[in-house]
C-alpha cells in the first residue's frame, strides 16, 4: 500500500507556517518498510498531520491518498478495513479506556483483527516493564505506563503503516531504548513503514528519512 500526499495543507494554520514547511503544499510519497521521522514544533499540525494520514480529519486542502484513492471519497467501512488491515495507531491522547483493565485493553485491538495470539501480550508487557499492570485498571497507571499499553496495543494488529504521535514523550532513556527495539521488531516481522512525529529528533530511532515540519 502507498500513501500520497498531493499539497495537502490545513485550512487553519497560518499562511506563513505553511509556507516554510516541508510537508505542507509539498508532494510526498510513502512506502511500506520505511522509517520517516517528522520533526515538528508546537502549534505547527504535527497532530492534524498524523490524523490526515489516518483519515480522521478533513479540513485541509489538497489530497491525501491511498494507493492512489483519495481517501476523502472513502465511507466508514472501507476506513474500518483499511485500519484493521493496513494502518495502526498510537495516538497522542492516547485514547485507552480507563476502567477496563490494561489486559482488556489490549485484548480490545488483538480481537478486532489478531496478528498475535494472546501469550504474545504478557511477551510484550514484560518487554516494556509492565506485566504486573495487566490485571489493573488504566487509570491507576502512569502516563509513561499508559504510553507503553497503548504502544503494545498498537502492535496486536496487522498493518503495513504504524503511524506515532509522540508515543515516548513521558519516558525515561531506559524505556524509550525499550520501546523503540519492540517497535522495530514488530515492523521487521510486518516489512511496515513507520512515521513517527515529535518535536524534535527522537533517540533510538533510525530513520530514513527526517522531515520538518
Amino acid at each position: 500500500m502507498q500513501i500520497e500526499l498531493q499539497r495537502v495543507a490545513p485550512t487553519y494554520i497560518e499562511p506563513e507556517k505553511i509556507s516554510n514547511s516541508h510537508i505542507w503544499n509539498e508532494v510526498l510519497v510513502f512506502q511500506p518498510g520505511e522509517k520517516i521521522q517528522v520533526v515538528a514544533p508546537s502549534g505547527s499540525g504535527k497532530t492534524s498531520f498524523i490524523h490526515f494520514l489516518y483519515g480522521m480529519r478533513k479540513d485541509y486542502s489538497g489530497t491525501v491518498s491511498y494507493n492512489n484513492q483519495d481517501i476523502k471519497t472513502f465511507n466508514a467501512e472501507t476506513f474500518a478495513v483499511y485500519r484493521q488491515q493496513h494502518i495502526s495507531i498510537v495516538f497522542q491522547d492516547l485514547r485507552l479506556f480507563a476502567e477496563q483493565t490494561v489486559l482488556q485493553n489490549l485484548e480490545i485491538k488483538r480481537q478486532l483483527n489478531p496478528f498475535h495470539s494472546e501469550s504474545k501480550i504478557e511477551a510484550m508487557a514484560r518487554q516494556l516493564g509492565i506485566e504486573s499492570k495487566l490485571n489493573k485498571p488504566c487509570k491507576t497507571c502512569s502516563y509513561g505506563e499508559q504510553q507503553r499499553i497503548a504502544i503494545i496495543r498498537a502492535l496486536q494488529q496487522p498493518f503495513e503503516y504504524l503511524l506515532l504521535d509522540e508515543p515516548l514523550s513521558h519516558l525515561d532513556q531506559v524505556n524509550r531504548e525499550k520501546v523503540m527495539d519492540l517497535i522495530a521488531e514488530e515492523v521487521s516481522l510486518r516489512q511496515a513503514a513507520v512515521i513517527l512525529a515529535d518535536l524534535k529528533p527522537t533517540d533510538y530511532f533510525k530513520a530514513d528519512k527526517t522531515i520538518n515540519l
